[in-house]
């Protein structure tokens, strides 16, 4: 990597921690429930309209048929409106319906904080439908993952206790003190850098060309025409006008990074100057897409009365990070080999940045590209300022290893803390097994009940990708979408099954997968992928609850050291990548031996 580079990412990670810590002081006040009298005052309206007694603890059960009981409804209430959204107000420009195979994916997309979208925003969507299927999902999903987040932590600190917290009190302080209050002054930031925020119909402007342009006249053969003197007769060049899309962006933009969920207003997603037109801008959502996710590192610590436990989990997040974007801005700058060999300069110098260019836009480059596609897959995010699937093989196949270690490199906003967690308890489970000792983690002992929750949360993704892996490759429907044959192809039907299965969004665009069958088959994915994951959590935490604390012995082993940190990041290693290592091997790893074939 480049000094440039190096900076950037020292930079980035700095800025992150200052942000992270002071966040973190507030979000374990919300999850505790200490908030201020005004706050408590305005929240009880919600709670008396909803008949909601905020203080009554729930089961894990009642707590994740609630989750789930909410969550559908908002799946019924998404498809419904793009499926109405044609005679709804807000739609200047008269959008249609949208179909009922989109409506679907869209609709359990952005219910389950996946954000994939097989469409154009700007060709589909009505602002009605941007605003109150878009931007509420995108504030209640990521409630929701942060809600599973606290329920697990109070699994951890509670004794011998029945309940797991009040899922309705939840969801609604996270909203109202959390997510609403930063979106607003994210969205602020974001207009003053210029992301468009209006309800104005879409803009006819003439280009540049129109004005400059001249081309000669020709006759009925194609020939130009000339005048008396022998000069050839010139006329002025009418080009089409642009349109150029309007809409409310900065609201959605900032709830769709901070509650990384991804799902742009414009089909060039962060790539578009509307969304992220500066540098500074593009610092900015990447901060905000690891923010909740690095500061809950940190409430995780401050809860269980053990600062260095937070610390721990976000070392070793923040490690595995730092190793993806070096390898990932590596692959990049390194460039295509098949063009060095035709003598193309590839080589960063003051007249071009150099590296791979191909699919990154030129204000951004390939060092703030790789790092912003390490961040957004990193963090169940989504939203690309580059296209991955112009990366050299090595260097997408970074994006799809950080989504196929199961999302918890940060992850999405709670869902990487509890997946990170998980991955905890059978790294002391494993070592309990290697010492001959009952594994304990926080003074909960570890039983088989709880091993079997960690290990349907921690394999429930594989298992759906890996399955759908193998009905996309092996229908006639499947292979139909690939653009791309060979490893390119397969490669970007395992990226999609991986990023959807893993509630990411990001795509390798080569992959036609606006289809029914495609459609279907990721909107299945997304579901399983999501609440097949919460269950076993939220009955994790319900079990590690009911479990008196016991004190440290001597034989406990401490997890808040070096040891346990390699030790957690090894594991993470071990069970993620191996469950995808042969499908790794037909795709990018194929692909990057190609490059170099004679």
């Amino acid at each position: 990597m480049t000094s440039l580079a190096w900076t950037n990412l020292a930079l980035f990670l700095g800025l992150l921690l200052v942000l992270a810590w002071p966040l973190s002081r507030w979000l374990a006040a919300v999850a505790q429930g200490r908030l201020p009298r005004w706050m408590a005052a305005v929240e009880g309206v919600f709670y008396r309209a909803a008949g909601v007694k905020p203080a009554e603890d729930m089961s894990w059960k009642r707590y994740a048929l609630a989750l789930l009981l909410f969550n559908f409804i908002g799946l019924l209430v998404a498809y419904g409106l793009q499926r109405t959204q044609q005679w709804l107000p807000l739609n200047p420009q008269g959008m249609g319906a949208v179909s009922p195979d989109s409506a679907f994916n869209t609709a359990v997309s952005f219910v389950t904080n996946t954000n994939w979208q097989g469409y154009g925003g700007e060709t589909t969507m009505s602002y009605l439908t941007q605003m109150l299927v878009m931007t509420v999902q995108n504030f209640v999903s990521g409630a929701t993952g942060i809600a599973v987040a606290f329920a697990l932590v109070r699994g951890f600190t509670s004794r011998l206790a029945s309940g797991i917290g009040n899922f309705w009190a939840d969801i609604t302080r996270i909203t109202l003190w959390v997510l609403l209050p930063l979106s607003f002054v994210f969205a602020l930031f974001l207009v003053g850098q210029g992301v468009i925020q209006n309800l104005s119909g879409y803009q006819e402007v003439s280009t540049l060309e129109a004005t400059h342009y001249q081309q000669a006249r020709l006759d009925a053969q194609g020939q130009p025409l000339q005048d008396a003197a022998g000069q050839p007769l010139m006329e002025a060049v009418t080009t089409p006008t642009q349109t150029l899309a309007m809409g409310p962006v900065a609201s959605q933009e900032a709830i769709k990074l901070l509650g990384t969920n991804g799902g742009g207003f414009f089909n060039a997603n962060s790539a578009h100057p509307y969304e992220n037109p500066t540098p500074l801008s593009n610092l900015g959502q990447m901060l905000a897409i690891f923010l909740i996710p690095a500061a809950l590192c940190f409430v995780f610590g401050q809860m269980v009365g053990d600062s260095r436990q937070g610390v721990a989990i976000l070392a070793a997040m923040a490690i595995l990070f730092a190793v993806a974007v070096v390898a990932a801005t590596s692959a990049e700058q390194a460039g295509n080999p098949q063009l060095a060999a035709l003598g193309v300069d590839q080589s960063v110098h003051a007249l071009q940045g150099g590296g791979n260019m191909e699919g990154k836009e030129a204000r951004f480059g390939v060092v703030s590209s790789a790092l912003f596609a390490a961040v957004t897959t990193a963090a169940s995010c989504g939203a690309v300022n580059a296209m991955h699937d112009s990366f050299t093989p090595l260097g997408g196949m970074v994006p799809l290893v950080l989504m196929q270690l199961g999302e918890v490199v940060f992850g999405g906003v709670g869902t990487g803390l509890y997946g990170m967690l998980a991955f905890a308890i059978l790294a002391v489970f494993i070592a309990g097994l290697m010492i001959g000792r009952t594994p304990e983690y926080l003074g909960k002992k570890i039983a088989s009940h709880e091993m079997k929750m960690v290990s349907i949360a921690l394999l429930i993704t594989p298992l759906v990708v890996l399955v759908g892996v193998a009905v996309a490759v092996l229908s006639d429907s499947g292979r139909l979408g690939v653009a791309n044959p060979g490893a390119h192809g397969f490669t970007e039907i395992l990226y999609a099954l991986t990023s959807a299965a893993n509630n990411n969004g990001s795509a390798f665009a080569g992959l036609s997968a606006n289809t029914p069958f495609y459609n279907t088959l990721l909107g299945i994915a997304m579901w399983l992928g999501r609440f097949g994951v919460i269950v076993p959590v939220l009955a994790l935490a319900g079990s590690l609850a009911a479990k008196n604390r016991i004190p440290t012995g001597s034989g406990t082993l401490p997890t808040h050291g070096p040891l346990f940190v390699g030790l957690l990041i090894g594991v993470v290693l071990l069970v993620g990548l191996l469950n995808h290592i042969p499908n790794l091997a037909l795709g990018p790893i194929v692909e990057h031996l190609m490059l170099w074939k004679a």
